[in-house]
């Protein structure tokens, strides 16, 4: 699919779109990820969906942030994005801090958003990987996320339960997003948004459970079980919430069950997005 260019706030940004007089679906990535993580979401579901995937500001082909971007601030951003595309109604989806820059999307526009998918989300709890929260720190942040071997294979250990099926394709895209000039620096002050040397901050995760608590739009979870970077039981809890919320559970499955299990998660976006379709 071509990749596309827009110009937003003064970034350029990467997006590919499916296209089609079809209800929208935006896909967000994760911290230090790209578009490129919905590729089999966007074949599966262009038939049926309009599906638009994007890199976010210091990720992946779009232009690097110069400040210091969190989850709040990237939801805004989405709403700019989809304001220039001349997007009103879409549901959203993403995966890791996609899902929380998702569930920041419901909150300021709950009216433009039929649906939402959340895939090993986060900002639904204080729990965060121990490299994340020494990653936070001054100095250390800095030198532990420096480019190279070691970032990258941190990186396939972190998101993948079977680092061995991990394409070469894979691999390539991931290595790109780290050895980027400038990406890292953009990792690392957007982690900071996010995470303390104690974990994700409460400030943010009792936001987004608080919209969660108070939506009554659709919400469907999808978690990988061995996920090392976000614990199942952040999504058991925010689904727990109401009734309302389904939840999946997938098992030999990390960071990223959109890769690591596309065939099953295509089917459970199907079956969620279009049942009213049916």
């Amino acid at each position: 699919m071509e990749d596309l260019y827009i110009s937003i706030k003064g970034y350029t940004i990467r997006y590919r779109d499916t296209g089609g007089a079809k209800p929208v679906l935006l896909l967000t990535h994760g911290i230090g990820s790209s578009l490129e993580t919905w590729e089999a979401q966007a074949d599966a579901l262009a038939n049926h969906l309009r599906v638009i995937s994007w890199d976010l500001p210091g990720h992946g082909l779009s232009d690097i942030s110069e400040g210091a971007f969190g989850i709040e601030k990237y939801a805004r951003f989405a709403w700019y994005f989809l304001d220039a595309l001349n997007i009103e109604q879409v549901s959203v989806g993403g995966n890791s801090m996609g899902g929380g820059i998702s569930v920041h999307m419901m909150g300021l526009h709950p009216e433009r958003v039929p649906k939402v998918v959340l895939l090993n989300a986060a900002g639904l709890g204080k729990d965060s990987p121990l490299p994340f929260r020494l990653m936070s720190l001054p100095i250390l942040g800095d030198l532990m996320s420096k480019p190279g071997k070691m970032a990258i294979d941190n990186q396939i250990k972190a998101i993948f339960y079977h680092q061995e099926e991990v394409t070469d394709k894979s691999k390539a895209i991931i290595a790109r997003n780290v050895m980027r000039e400038g990406a890292q620096a953009a990792f690392v002050a957007t982690l900071k948004e996010i995470t303390t040397i104690f974990g994700q901050r409460k400030s943010l995760y009792s936001k987004t459970l608080a919209i969660l608590s108070a939506t009554k739009t659709p919400v469907l979870f999808i978690h990988g079980r061995h996920d090392a970077v976000i614990p199942l039981a952040h999504s058991q809890r925010a689904q727990a919430m109401t009734p309302a919320f389904k939840l999946i559970i997938l098992e030999d499955c990390g960071h990223t069950p959109q890769i690591e299990k596309p065939v099953e998660v295509n089917k459970r976006l199907k079956e969620f997005l279009l049942e009213q379709e049916a």
